[in-house]
């Protein structure tokens, strides 16, 4: 009895832990990494649980309790960088992709202060009601182009998913988000920008976190956080 009663248990809490996902790797020249070698561990690379509060330090890198560093990787400006999921995109959402260079070795560095930019998003495509739908729900890596303008140097990367499915009251969207380590070369002389600070970035109040995405079908979606920089 007790054998069946605990079988039916974690038959109930299967999905709630497929759906949980981390992004442990960075994939360079289309080569994928090991997990947690080139991306900072976070607190969640177990129970892979979310952060849901904008304003925790955790919403910058997640690694308060781990306080963790990783090695660092030399990526050409210009080129492809992926960041992989230990699984896939489960959730319907957006995602964001943030960079900030380091005063000096980045793996010595906490991304504090006014320094992070945007850099890619994927966003949701809508038709003003009829329909919404969500291009990076199952994705398992997450590629962009590395500004052919970047300056040169040592950088953090910093993905967010922002999963919407129970987003509809404050606190409900959840971010799935991991900081790599990379070292830019052959970089130019751009001026990346805005630059927003993480946490800060967000209050949770925005249209696209706090928003029911079921009832009624938004016309139209507003990704969170300052525009895309593209060099």
């Amino acid at each position: 009895m007790l054998k069946s009663l605990l079988f039916g248990v974690l038959l109930a809490l299967a999905p709630l832990i497929a759906s949980h996902y981390t992004f442990p790797a960075l994939v360079v020249n289309g080569v994928q990494g090991g997990d947690w070698v080139n991306v900072r561990m976070t607190n969640n690379h177990f129970d892979q649980s979310p952060v849901t509060d904008v304003s925790s330090i955790d919403f910058r890198c997640y690694t308060s309790a781990t306080n963790a560093t990783a090695t660092t990787i030399d990526v050409a400006a210009g080129s492809q960088l992926g960041i992989a999921a230990d699984d896939y995109i489960y959730h319907p959402g957006v995602v964001n992709v943030y960079m900030a260079k380091a005063p000096g070795d980045v793996s010595t560095w906490d991304g504090s202060g006014t320094v992070w930019f945007k850099v890619y998003q994927i966003t949701a495509v809508t038709d003003g009601g009829t329909s919404i739908s969500w291009p990076s729900t199952s994705l398992n890596t997450v590629t962009f182009t590395v500004p052919k303008n970047l300056p040169s140097g040592q950088y953090l990367v910093r993905v967010e998913a922002i999963a919407l499915h129970v987003a509809s009251t404050f606190g409900g969207a959840q971010f799935y988000l991991s900081c790599g380590q990379i070292n830019v070369t052959g970089g130019g002389s751009g001026t990346p920008g805005p630059l927003v600070a993480i946490p800060g970035v967000y209050t949770g109040n925005e249209p696209g976190i706090l928003i029911n995405i079921y009832y009624p079908i938004p016309a139209t979606y507003i990704q969170p956080g300052p525009a895309v920089w593209s060099g």
